[in-house]
């Protein structure tokens, strides 16, 4: 009965969420997130005939999952949902009883429905995102590395590290611009578009890089703090990409931390050559 009564809460948790991204949403990705929102309201009122009690909506979720939506989109919001109830068909499994086998069948029809419902602008774009956000870890972690080792001064390596990012930035959004454009794309995408994507990748990633040395006055750190923004970076954007385009989370995150760190480890032996070599100091 404990069990039910948790099924019955999710379900009324789940009916307030779809229902309120419903109307922020429109056309037919709103029908269907309505009609799903009745399916779960009725779900709840079987388990309640059931337990015999009411339950209300956990706040604390319905305004976790609207402000997952607002921030990162509806695809995001809603397959991190997908992935929780997922967890609970595995648990309607163990109860044996028929309504139980019929909701766990609505629920694995409503995943169906989200999986091919999702049509978000922004979500053609993660390409271009993943190309700014990806460059700018590489090229400015390394840089900054070699940076750091080679000036040992914070105000030198936070301008240094911030020039560079700023042209890169703008280098690698007209890049992407004349990428599509001579790809002469017509489907979803615009050129202009993935070029601004993918520069305010950059430009974000850069600042969360530089900022360190802007603030602190110990380069060496200000650099741990920088790898561990890197870390965050690659953290966040993977666990992103991975919930919306079904990618493996470890395996994705892994390749991008090796391939950053990598750079930047590179980096710090090539920064301590040269500071040798050249004897700069200042």
């Amino acid at each position: 009965m404990k069990e039910i009564l948790e099924f019955q809460r999710k379900e009324i948790t789940e009916y307030h969420v779809y229902r309120k991204l419903a109307k922020k949403s429109s056309g037919k990705n709103a029908e269907i997130l309505l009609s799903i929102s009745e399916d779960e309201k009725r779900h709840y009122e079987i388990f309640r005939k059931i337990t015999g009690k009411e339950t209300k909506p956990s706040i604390l979720l319905v305004f976790w999952y609207i402000l997952l939506a607002t921030l990162f989109g509806l695809t995001f919001a809603l397959k991190l949902m997908e992935r929780n109830e997922k967890k609970a068909e595995k648990a309607y499994e163990k109860i044996d009883i028929p309504v139980v086998v019929k909701i766990m069948k609505d629920e694995e029809k409503h995943e169906e429905e989200i999986l091919n419902m999702l049509d978000e602008e922004r979500l053609n774009y993660v390409s271009s995102m993943v190309l700014g956000l990806n460059d700018a870890l590489v090229e400015l972690t390394g840089a900054l590395a070699g940076l750091t080792f080679a000036f040992q001064n914070t105000k030198i390596v936070g301008l240094s590290g911030l020039i560079t990012g700023i042209a890169a930035a703008f280098s690698m959004a007209a890049s992407e611009y004349l990428s599509q454009r001579a790809e002469e794309q017509t489907g979803k995408t615009s050129p202009l578009k993935a070029a601004l994507y993918t520069g305010i990748a950059y430009m974000v990633t850069v600042a969360i890089l530089v900022a360190p040395f802007i603030v602190l006055k110990n380069p060496f750190v200000a650099l741990v703090f920088t790898l561990v923004g890197a870390t965050l970076v690659v953290l966040f954007f993977t666990f992103f990409v991975s919930v919306v385009k079904e990618k493996k989370f470890g395996s994705y995150f892994l390749e991008m931390f090796l391939l950053s760190f990598g750079v930047a480890a590179f980096s710090f032996l090539v920064g301590v050559i040269a500071r040798r070599i050249f004897g700069i100091e200042v």
